[in-house]
């Protein structure tokens, strides 16, 4: 049974083979747009994934590449795919564009290696310790109680990925140690948070591992995430570095970012403490820093 879709990740599979079938044609953009009847503008924002794509347009991109067979067949699905909302989007009034496209990212993502050095990672945290993040992270901000909620009902939401029946995402996690004494909540929020780590590091698909700060710092960096995505089809799309960023977000979709985000990562995970070693480090935290009283 395939994973759930993405029409986000469909959009960009789709233009990416869009513009790899006209640059392999040895068309322009301006030919394109002159042989259809269309601006160059508009030639450019399906390959960039800024515009769905109208499955009439994409069969008429088709028949001019002379794409023909099972390989038309999987693009014409992906066109049909990508038009398709997912859950997400009944969120659009309190999510910010931005975010909305990276849980479409994350819903079909195979494989995600995150490195944290703020907060933990949304897709472990609890309800309690979620409405506290988003609280503190929007304090300048007037953001009505019923958007917060939202915003904290949807990342909840997203926590479904690690254990859905089909395909549950792979992931792997370091966090920086000085997030694990960095209050969100009062002592009890924390207390229950930490030790929600040590029951999800149970899920076979999930390592958690702690970069001590008693130890060296392998690189100087923030915090980013790298999804890798599987074939669909026989179509493969690209990895993606998200980041996080005071003004919002940023992607990285260049094949030497993506590497270098994926060096980075294994060298992190090179130094942190081992996942035992993480846990009772976690364990200790929650005893010794967290006093409920």
């Amino acid at each position: 049974m395939p994973r759930p879709g993405s029409a986000t990740v469909r959009n960009r599979r789709l233009a990416a083979e869009l513009r790899r079938l006209r640059e392999s044609g040895d068309f322009t953009g301006d030919d394109v747009a002159e042989r259809l009847g269309w601006s160059a503008s508009k030639v450019s924002r399906l390959e960039n994934a800024r515009q769905a794509p109208r499955f009439a347009d994409v069969r008429r991109l088709l028949d001019l590449y002379g794409v023909e067979g099972t390989y038309r067949e999987q693009l014409l699905q992906l066109a049909r795919d990508a038009v398709r909302r997912g859950w997400w989007e009944a969120f659009s009034d309190a999510l910010p564009e931005q975010y909305a496209s990276y849980i479409g990212l994350e819903i079909e993502a195979e494989e995600i290696c995150q490195w944290e050095t703020q907060v933990v990672p949304g897709l472990l945290q609890t309800e309690a310790y979620a409405q506290a993040v988003e609280q503190r992270s929007h304090s300048t901000e007037v953001i009505p109680p019923s958007r917060v909620d939202a915003r904290v009902e949807a990342r909840l939401e997203r926590q479904s990925v690690l254990t859905r029946e089909n395909h549950p995402l792979r992931l792997s996690v370091v966090l920086d140690e000085s997030l694990l004494l960095r209050r969100h909540g009062d002592a009890a929020v924390m207390v229950d948070q930490l030790r929600h780590l040590q029951e999800l590091s149970a899920l076979p698909n999930l390592s958690l591992q702690v970069l001590p700060l008693d130890g060296p710092h392998p690189i100087a960096t923030g915090s980013f995430t790298l999804l890798q995505f599987p074939h669909v089809g026989g179509i493969k799309f690209h990895d993606v570095v998200y980041i996080e960023h005071l003004n919002g977000c940023s992607y990285l979709e260049e094949e030497t970012e993506t590497y270098r985000h994926r060096l980075s990562f294994e060298r992190l995970r090179a130094e942190a403490l081992g996942p035992s070693e993480s846990l009772e480090r976690i364990s200790r935290i929650a005893r010794e820093a967290w006093i409920v009283g």
